[in-house]
Formats: C-alpha cells, sequence, structure tokens
C-alpha cells in the first residue's frame, strides 16, 4: 500500500478509538467533566498524565531541536525530565490533599481572595493558549505532509478532532482517551528508533545505539561531529550557550513544568492522596521511555540528514527531499546554479533550509523505512498534539466556567449551567488555540518553551509559598504573581515579538535569552512575595491551620482525603 493509504488507515482506526472512548465516557455532571470523577486508578492515571505531558513539543519538536543544536538542545531534555521530578515530589500530593478542581481554585482559596482568583485564571489562560499554539502547530505539521493539505487546513481538521472529545467528554473522556493517545504515541515513537538503531549500529536498543559505532567502526557521535566540522558547523557534542543561560533555561524549564495547570489538574482525578504519588510514579517511569530514546533519534536523523544531502545533485535525492519541499518545511535555493545541494553553516553559502519540527516524521523517510511505520510516526504525532491539546482546553474552560463564572461572576448558577458554560468555554478556546496555530511566534518547541517561561515566573512561587510558608498572605501573592508574569511578558514581547524597540540576541539582558528569562521572572516573584507578605499582615488563623493541614501525610489514604 501507498505511504497515503497507510496513513489514512492508521489515522482513521486512532480517531475512531478516541471517538468511542470519548462517547463512552462522557462527562454527566461536572464532577467528570473536571476530575474524571475522582476515581482514576494510578496506573491509568499515570499513562493519561505521561501522555498529557508528552505533547508535540517532546514528540514531534524536542528531537529536533537536539538534531540541530546537539548539546544545546539537551536543556530541554534535562528541565522537562527534572520539572516531572519536581512536580511530582514537591506539588502533586499536597494538591490532591487541598482537593480543589483546578490551581486557580488553589491559588483563590489559600489566598483567601477573588482577586488573586483573577490573576491565577489570567495566567492560566495565558500560559494554556501560549501552550495549545505548539500543539496545534503540531497537528498541522503532520496533516501537510502526510495527507498533503495545507497547515491551515490540517490545524482545523485537529481542531474538529480534540474538540469532540473533549468537550463531550471532559476530564473523564480525555483521561481515557490519553490512555490510549499514549499507547499509540509510544510505539510510534519507538518502532523506528529500534529499526534504525539496528540498521545504523546493529544495536535494538536505541539509548545504547546512539553511543555505539556503525559498520565502519567509527563510532556514531564521532562520525557526526566530524560530518558538522566539515560543513562548518559547531561540533555537535559540544555546545555553544553560555552555562549562565543554559542553567537558566534548565532551570525555567523544570519550575515552569511543576507549574503547569493541565499537568497539575491530573492528580485531582485519583480517589486519595497515596495514589497521587503512586501515579506520579507511573507517569514518570512512562515518559522516560520517550525522553530516553529522543537523543538517539536525534542523533540518527542528524547523520541521516547529513549524509544524504550534503554535496549531493538535488535531482538525485530521494523522493522524501521533494514531499517535504512541498510542504515548505524544507526549501532548496540553488544560489549558484550548479544544481548541487549546499547544506553548510555559513547562511551566505548554504542552499538548503530544513524546519527543525520535521526531523521526527522525516526521520523514517530518511532512513527508507517501510511505508506502515512513516505512517504510524504520523498517528503517533498527532496523538501527542492531541492528548495535550485536550488537557489545556480544559484547563481553559475550567478556569472560565469554574473559577470565572462559578466561583466569582454567578455562584448561584447551576450544575447543568455550568456544564453549558465549561462546554462553551472550551468552543471558544479551540477556536482561539487553532488561531495560534495556524500563526504560531516560533516554532513547536520554541513556543512551549515560553509557557515554561510563564509558568515559572507566576504559579510556581504562588503555589510552593502557598503550600510551605504560613505567613505567605494574599497581599504578596497577588503582587508576586502580577510582578513575575508581566516581567515576563514584557522580555517575551520585546525579543520575541520585537515590540517594545524589539532587539537581537546582542540586546538580551545578560545574554539571557526569553526561553532562560522564566527563572529570572521567577525570581523577582519570589522576591516581591516575601517582602509584601512581611510587611502586610499575617493571613487569617483558619487558613493558617488549612496550611498546617495540607503538609501532614498521616491521613493519606484515609477518606478525609477524598
Amino acid at each position: 500500500m501507498t505511504l497515503q493509504i497507510w496513513t489514512w488507515l492508521l489515522i482513521a482506526i486512532t480517531f475512531s478509538i478516541y471517538i468511542g472512548i470519548a462517547i463512552w465516557s462522557r462527562a454527566s455532571s461536572t464532577n467528570d467533566f473536571y476530575v474524571a470523577g475522582g476515581g482514576v486508578s494510578p496506573l491509568a492515571n499515570g499513562l493519561a498524565t505521561a501522555a498529557d505531558w508528552m505533547s508535540a513539543a517532546s514528540f514531534i519538536s524536542m528531537a529536533g531541536l537536539i538534531s540541530f543544536n546537539g548539546y544545546d538542545g539537551s536543556v530541554y531534555l534535562m528541565g522537562w525530565t527534572g520539572g516531572y521530578v519536581l512536580l511530582a515530589l514537591l506539588l502533586a500530593p499536597y494538591l490532591r490533599k487541598f482537593g480543589k478542581f483546578t490551581v486557580p481554585d488553589f491559588i483563590g482559596d489559600r489566598y483567601y481572595s477573588n482577586i488573586a482568583r483573577s490573576v491565577a485564571v489570567f495566567c492560566a489562560l495565558i500560559v494554556s493558549f501560549t501552550y495549545v499554539a505548539g500543539q496545534m502547530r503540531g497537528v498541522g505539521l503532520v496533516f501537510s505532509r502526510f495527507l498533503e493539505v495545507d497547515i491551515t487546513t490540517g490545524v482545523l481538521i485537529g481542531m474538529i478532532i480534540v474538540l469532540f472529545y473533549a468537550v463531550l467528554g471532559g476530564m473523564k473522556g480525555i483521561t481515557y482517551t490519553q490512555v490510549a493517545q499514549y499507547c499509540v504515541l509510544i510505539f510510534a515513537f519507538m518502532v523506528p528508533a529500534i529499526f534504525i538503531s539496528i540498521q545504523m549500529t546493529g544495536n535494538p536498543f536505541p539509548q545504547l545505539g546512539f553511543g555505539s559505532s556503525g559498520p565502519d567502526g567509527v563510532y556514531l557521535l564521532d562520525k557526526l561531529d566530524g560530518l558538522h566540522r566539515e560543513l562548518g558547523f559547531h561540533e555537535y557534542t559540544e555546545g555553544s550557550k553560555s552555562k549562565l543561560d543554559v542553567f537558566l533555561i534548565t532551570a525555567a524549564l523544570m519550575v515552569g513544568t511543576a507549574g503547569l495547570p493541565h499537568v497539575i489538574v491530573r492528580f485531582f482525578t485519583v480517589k486519595k492522596v497515596s495514589d497521587a504519588r503512586k501515579s506520579a510514579g507511573w507517569a514518570l517511569l512512562f515518559i522516560a521511555i520517550l525522553y530516553t530514546t529522543a537523543p538517539a533519534i536525534a542523533v540518527f536523523a542528524r547523520t541521516n540528514l547529513l549524509e544524504t544531502v550534503s554535496n549531493k545533485a538535488y535531482k538525485d535525492l530521494p523522493s522524501w527531499v521533494s514531499n517535504w519541499n512541498k510542504t515548505g518545511l524544507l526549501k532548496f535555493t540553488d544560489k549558484n546554479g550548479d544544481g548541487i545541494v549546499q547544506y553548510v553553516a555559513d547562511p551566505v553559502l548554504n542552499e538548503l533550509s530544513v524546519d527543525k519540527d520535521i526531523m521526527v516524521l522525516a526521520n523514517p523517510e530518511i532512513a527508507h523505512l517501510p511505508n506502515w511505520v512513516i505512517a504510524l510516526v504520523a498517528a503517533g504525532g498527532l496523538a501527542a498534539a492531541l492528548s495535550t491539546a485536550a488537557g489545556l482546553l480544559l484547563v481553559i474552560s475550567a478556569s472560565i466556567s469554574h473559577d470565572l463564572i462559578k466561583k466569582m461572576i454567578n455562584p448561584k448558577i447551576s450544575e447543568k449551567g455550568e456544564l453549558i458554560a465549561a462546554r462553551i468555554s472550551a468552543v471558544a478556546a479551540v477556536s482561539v488555540a487553532g488561531y495560534f496555530g495556524i500563526n504560531p511566534p516560533d516554532f513547536v518547541a520554541a513556543t512551549v518553551a515560553l509557557a515554561f517561561g510563564l509558568a515559572a515566573a507566576s504559579f510556581f512561587p504562588a503555589i510552593i509559598l502557598g503550600i510551605f510558608v504560613k505567613r505567605m498572605n494574599k497581599e504578596g501573592a497577588v503582587a508576586g504573581m502580577v510582578a513575575g508574569m508581566l516581567l515576563m511578558l514584557y522580555y517575551m514581547m520585546k525579543f520575541k515579538f520585537d515590540w517594545f524597540g524589539g532587539g537581537t540576541s546582542e540586546d538580551w539582558w545578560f545574554g539571557i535569552s526569553p526561553e532562560g528569562f522564566g527563572t529570572v521572572a521567577m525570581a523577582v516573584n519570589f522576591a516581591v512575595s516575601l517582602i509584601i507578605a512581611f510587611l502586610s499582615p499575617n493571613p487569617p488563623a483558619e487558613i493558617q491551620e488549612l496550611v498546617e493541614n495540607i503538609r501532614i501525610p498521616s491521613g493519606a489514604g484515609t477518606p478525609q482525603d477524598h
């Protein structure tokens, strides 16, 4: 069968499964819609959390970043992995014990203030919309290549699918859909990795294969370093970023992870606190399978790309080059008219531009794997993007219907009315998300990295201080969140969108990239929060008692945790 028939077949099968699960598990109450009724098992929640966590940025873009940036790309690997550990240890059990539906709900009640709740809702919407833009972009990328439609049409198709099961099923439908999506995406990620590892090194384990030698007896990483030197690129295993920027980007990704509302809400779906800890452990295991494989895929893809295209006649290149050229994500400009592809570091001489986001998707084609494997990767990429997009859309709709309408605008709204408001909010959210997917600020992983910076700058200090500092009050929390978020937004708008006079990387403050600036904004948030808190009145006694109760683990597993 042709690639397109295989792709349609596998996507039709997987989408039918997702829609069937959504119909089977549709939400009938707000409790079902927001937290899946609070009855998800730790294993199922671990699978769903892993799918929610491993977005298009992890599946499509992270290996692409490492592939092009080499050592510099490892910040994403370290930051996102470490961040999940931070979330599991520092936040998940305590937030589950608090027992609220959403992060703004925790902040509003912990800081006894609707102003704090409003700021948290605003932050949740900004973070979630920035993040979901990257997911919809990933959907568009897959559709544009494998179903031969333009990116805009691809995004629109993805919007319709995710809207169906997110609006119908709520968190209950999303949870069980994400269990299926994890199985699809991890199978799709690992199968080509194993194929290519055997092909290039004879080792069936990709994690070991990329550190092994090929048939010529040369270690793969040494070979890749040599290819980079020949073409003028910096060596693959050496970094070009400053140590300060590497540290700050890694830290921003870590603490941003711990502040991501769509991941945190997953821990409200289990029965008790001990289940939150167990599901965090399961999720870490499932996430590790993909994250330990991504560097190997990056090395395989980069080596194959350089050996395939460098100094070759364009007319003699394999069909995958012209296929991706049609999407506009790979472009050949014959500057000297000799028909030979000059793929070099010098931008004046370079004739080939390759979008970082295509590397995982194109890798099986570059390695001449069977059509069914290539189509499987397309289905996996869609599963990764749609699973995270659904989780994000739920956060957006819950922030509007529960935190804004139910808690602030109309406290007397009926449960049915709140459920309708949640579904209408999801429709509006997916429309905005689709626009950003069609017009993203940067490639997928960079867009998502900005969302982590925004989460680090806003939520993380408020949540950590809310759990561990009894003296923390509403004045400090609100001032800190506003200061951190505004500072991060200013820096992001200035250096990513060229607002406020714009500037280049030469103008970055102390050489800190926008992706790493979230750590600085977070530090400002902590400082402002603590200074204001200790200069203003203590929180009420009942709030201090509440904080004390959240931190006591002795009740874990008892009925009071439900």
